[in-house]
């Protein structure tokens, strides 16, 4: 656990002593405009000692409804924990959310250039603040995002099978899946990892989306976390999930064969038998159709919402191999 001086938590050059709250700002450049953009960063403590958890989201600008599940957090008061501390940044890509673009201004995404450089990049500069002002305060991070392009993620987790004390929070979460997964090089997860601060990697929804399922899905996962370290505040209950985690050792992508107009006919999170109808594609014309069938039998994690794929698009993501 991170030393803290006489209870002080000093964070971004602000104290914060036990039983207060805080909002500090986390700065790093102007816009073009030479107009401020501040980052807030959202901390509350409890009166007694504890663990210190970091909930991110918007690493990309466009992954709103990550945004929405820690907003929520903050709104309904759950980050306002029973011991320790909790610190929130709802919005760490906040140049990118200006315009819900995935990449910063300089055209990075900021989710490969971690641990970043204090003389590098806007976006280098940005991994380099939160990895060196703010990770080295905490014990445990939960980092929210959503699928890209018009993909749309059923509520997972993502980490390193391995990772006994992941598995352990990923069980008090009960998100409907778990994907292991590997570390990504220059990734948050990956520094978070080498820094031996364990990180949870929630996925869920699209993005330029926010929905309801996948929201409800982020913050009751984070309430039975914050339970699961007796960090859960009185006022507070959280329920069991209806179904069990999945736990998902393997899977694969299913690409188009074709180009044309796209239609899924398939449940996102529901299990498919091989060669069970997902979809179809067709061409504007009416001259076209082909089926696309399940090449294996396995959950859908993953469906593509465009209307419109190219040959080669990945269309669905399907388990190949379950825990057991």
């Amino acid at each position: 656990m991170p030393e803290l001086r006489n209870n002080i938590l000093t964070i971004l050059g602000e104290d914060i002593g036990p039983g207060e709250s805080r909002e500090v700002n986390f700065d790093v450049a102007n816009l073009h405009t030479s107009t401020p953009v501040n980052v807030p960063v959202i901390i509350s403590r409890a009166k007694k000692p504890g663990p210190i958890v970091l909930f991110t989201a918007g690493i990309h600008g466009d992954e709103v409804n990550g945004v929405e599940i820690v907003r929520q957090l903050i709104a309904k008061g759950i980050n306002k924990p029973k011991i320790g501390t909790i610190i929130c940044i709802p919005v760490i890509n906040v140049f990118g959310f200006i315009n819900l673009k995935r990449e910063f201004p300089d055209g990075r995404d900021l989710n490969r250039v971690f641990p970043g450089s204090p003389t590098g990049s806007l976006a280098a500069r940005v991994a380099f603040k939160l990895v060196n002002e703010i990770l080295p305060h905490v014990d445990i991070i939960l980092d929210f995002h959503t699928g890209g392009s018009g993909r749309f993620n059923a509520p997972q987790l993502r980490y390193t099978k391995e990772d006994v004390e992941l598995n352990n929070l990923a069980k008090a979460f009960g998100a409907p899946f778990v994907l292991y997964s590997k570390n990504l090089s220059k990734s948050f997860r990956t520094t978070c990892y080498k820094l031996g601060k364990p990180l949870l990697l929630f996925e869920g929804g699209k993005s330029n989306h926010i929905d309801d399922a996948v929201t409800s899905s982020g913050v009751n996962g984070s309430k039975r976390v914050l339970k699961y370290l007796g960090m859960l505040g009185v006022n507070f209950k959280s329920a069991t999930p209806r179904k069990s985690t999945i736990f998902i050792d393997d899977s694969k992508w299913q690409r188009a064969k074709y180009s044309g107009m796209f239609k899924p006919e398939v449940t996102i999170g529901s299990y498919v038998d091989r060669r069970d109808v997902l979809g179809n594609i067709t061409d504007p014309y009416g001259k076209f159709e082909y089926v696309v069938k399940a090449p294996n039998s396995g959950y859908i994690i993953n469906v593509n919402e465009s209307p419109i794929v190219y040959q080669g698009d990945a269309l669905f993501h399907i388990s190949t191999t379950l825990k057991h």
